[in-house]
């Protein structure tokens, strides 16, 4: 073998927790980079690509089974270049890759495994491969043996399919279409709701007869579609998904915070990886829900999941980590359930143990290998029924009980933690804390958001040149940053501005949106890439049009640009967001659940902001309280001096020669607090009384002018 050739396992030399997993492993795992694509071509051997991330179940099962094997090591090492790929790492490759296995084989996930050509093109791609043949799947070392006999054999056939397929992928995930004549309108929302009504699971919550994933983006169009039509079925069915998550085994009753997906349909047993942009997401939907219902399980469940956040994935400069594994002591979901003989162990009085038992359905059978994942099964008044007491009693053994266990559970040991400090992840999660001190009347979640955005922008933003990247770990920084980091950093930091009134975030938000206009946007092709401009090259340059785990970054992207176009009106922002949404149109108005976050864009520039400008030195507090409370979808929050003259000192942080119009002219009225309540360029009368302003939004102030 050359010198030059990947001749050893390089893995110990990335920071990617889930790469150092695998860098004992006999497989000469490289990186992707210009090294190990080097040795591809120059040995001329197909490349094996692994994609995963750390807290991937299946991923841990293809190690032990096929990547700790000698004999299967010593096939990926002689006849391939093998590369692992951290998924949360390099999003854009899982995105080409995980596309052509989709379309393809009908289905994706991790591990992601598809080989390549040493140019990068694929010729052959799966998900999980088991050691040995089973259930119709062939074996992986078989499979390796098959794919190097037709390397050397059949050559010009699998060059063949990987251009068909190279073709196939650059179709799919770069060109773009000619845009509309008219962005979708208004009645985009309406079909978006429609259709996520005819699809709802009515007897157990969410979406589908198998498996349930968070569809965060669909609760949040039937709430906003309600808001407009009054249809109360959309409410319900946005509660009843709501409920789903909150009640099921998706959330961690003990110790707060969500499980990636469940993996039945009634929400039982989940999948028990905790990802960071799942408790964003997912709490973001549930304030929400708190504003419209009332219901004060949402507001606790959104308080635990902050405090989880900030016990277990928070950096100790303020950042915060990526995920939780799924497993602790090579078992899934060990850490999180519970017998009955447990229980009692860890909870002195008898009663409460029976109690926390019935509450969460504990049993000496279980739903999960002899042991209970909980769920809210029981409600406090069918306990109080069964036990004769007051509700208040139930509650106070429900605490209780919860509390010895968080305290028996510390002593298990923990799932391993991956410590990636992901821009975009932190963006989603700070827009939630922002949220949270607005709904819940919180400072303290705008501090723990504030010092998020402080770490991003010391650690990861390049602020000479207006450029962000994407991962830092331990000290070190590295991955141009993707639209997605741009878009939910951005929009984090927006947020952020509206709950503490601080400008500084507000100039943030609006230097994020000058370089994704200058870096992401391409006028000729209509679109947003998730890639950067003069970025690496890779087979395809890939958009983000669907919602998937993540929101689209492009929806995320267009939403965020139309709201700063309040304060830069003359700078192209609303431009660009159009523009998206023209070129896009047809595949939004086609399948706008897919397309979540267009379609809430497309309404938002449809039906306009919900401008709400507070001339006064401080938002009053009551005032602050009113609207935290009130759900005002597409609403956007800002303070300003009470005078024209003390506009000077914003203006200079904001870079502006002069007052934008959402600040212009709309000065404090008889040196009191005054509120502006404005949309779509219509704007109710000045007033002193917040419920006015309110009140006018209600009314359908300015709605279709």
């Amino acid at each position: 073998m050359s010198d030059t050739a990947a001749d050893r396992n390089r893995l110990d030399e990335e920071e990617s927790p889930y790469l150092r997993q695998h860098a004992d492993n006999p497989v000469n795992w490289q990186p992707w980079d210009e090294r190990a694509l080097d040795a591809a071509a120059e040995r001329d051997v197909p490349i094996f690509l692994s994609v995963g991330y750390s807290a991937c179940h299946w991923c841990h099962v293809m190690e032990e089974e096929s990547f700790e094997d000698e004999g299967i090591a010593r096939t990926l090492n002689e006849h391939f270049v093998p590369i692992k790929v951290d998924r949360e790492e390099r999003p854009d490759l899982d995105s080409i890759y995980q596309t052509i296995c989709q379309m393809t084989s009908g289905q994706g996930g991790w591990p992601l495994s598809v080989w390549l050509t040493p140019e990068g093109k694929p010729f052959f791609v799966g998900t999980y491969f088991p050691k040995e043949p089973r259930r119709g799947m062939p074996g992986f070392g078989d499979l390796l043996e098959r794919i190097r006999d037709s390397w050397e054999n059949d050559r010009e056939e699998l060059e063949g399919r990987a251009e068909k397929w190279t073709d196939a992928v650059r179709g799919e995930l770069e060109e773009t279409p000619e845009p509309a004549d008219e962005t979708p309108g208004g009645d985009t929302l309406e079909t978006a709701a429609k259709a996520a009504l005819r699809g709802a699971d009515r007897e157990h919550g969410g979406w589908g007869r198998g498996q349930k994933f968070p569809q965060t983006g669909r609760v949040h169009i039937l709430l906003r579609a309600c808001e407009h039509s009054g249809r109360e079925e959309y409410r319900d069915v946005a509660r009843e998904a709501i409920d789903a998550m909150v009640d099921g085994g998706l959330y961690d009753h003990v110790g707060g915070g969500f499980h990636r997906y469940c993996t039945d349909r009634d929400w039982t047993v989940p999948h028990f990886e905790k990802m960071l942009y799942d408790n964003a997401e997912i709490t973001r939907a549930v304030l929400a829900g708190y504003q419209l219902f009332g219901t004060e399980r949402y507001a606790d469940v959104a308080h635990e999941t902050f405090a989880f956040v900030e016990r277990e994935l928070t950096h100790p400069d303020g950042g915060f980590f990526s995920t939780l594994d799924a497993q602790s002591e090579g078992e899934e979901g060990k850490f999180y359930v519970w017998t009955p003989a447990e229980v009692r162990d860890a909870v002195e009085d008898e009663l409460t143990a029976d109690i926390v038992c019935d509450r969460f359905g504990i049993t000496e059978a279980g739903n999960f290998e002899g042991k209970t994942v909980l769920t809210a099964g029981a409600s406090v008044t069918d306990l109080a029924d069964a036990y004769d007491l007051p509700e208040v009693d139930i509650e106070d053994h429900i605490d209780r009980g919860k509390e010895a266990l968080f305290e028996a559970r510390s002593d298990r040991v923990r799932p391993g933690r991956d410590e990636k400090v992901l821009a975009g992840w932190n963006g989603l999660l700070i827009s939630a804390f922002a949220e949270g001190a607005l709904v819940l009347g919180d400072d303290d979640l705008s501090e723990t958001g504030r010092a998020a955005l402080d770490f991003c922008r010391d650690q990861l933003w390049d602020a000479d040149e207006k450029r962000l990247s994407r991962r830092y770990k331990d000290g070190e920084v590295k991955i141009d940053g993707y639209l997605e980091d741009y878009a939910f950093l951005g929009r984090g930091a927006l947020d952020l501005y509206q709950a503490t009134g601080d400008v500084d975030h507000l100039a943030f938000a609006l230097d994020v949106a000058r370089a994704i206009e200058e870096a992401f946007w391409d006028d000729e092709a209509g679109t947003l890439y998730f890639t950067p401009e003069g970025g690496e090259e890779l087979v395809a340059r890939p958009q983000e049009l669907n919602d998937q785990s993540t929101p689209s970054s492009a929806g995320v992207a267009a939403e965020l640009l139309l709201e700063l176009d309040h304060f830069l009106p003359r700078s192209g922002f609303a431009d660009v967001a159009e523009g998206v949404l023209r070129t896009h149109g047809s595949a939004i108005e086609g399948n706008p659940l897919q397309h979540a976050s267009l379609a809430l864009a497309a309404e938002g520039f449809a039906s306009g902001q919900t401008e709400l400008t507070v001339a006064a030195d401080t938002l009053p507090a009551d005032w602050r309280a009113r609207i935290g409370e009130t759900y005002l979808p597409g609403r956007l929050l800002t303070v300003r001096p009470p005078t024209e003259d003390g506009l000077d000192d914003w203006l200079d942080t904001l870079g502006l020669d002069e007052a934008p119009p959402i600040w212009a002219d709309r000065e404090a009225r008889d040196g009191e607090p005054t509120v502006y309540a404005c949309r779509n360029f219509a704007c109710s009368p000045p007033t002193h009384d917040i419920d006015d302003a309110l009140d006018w939004f209600a009314d359908g102030g300015a709605a279709g002018e």
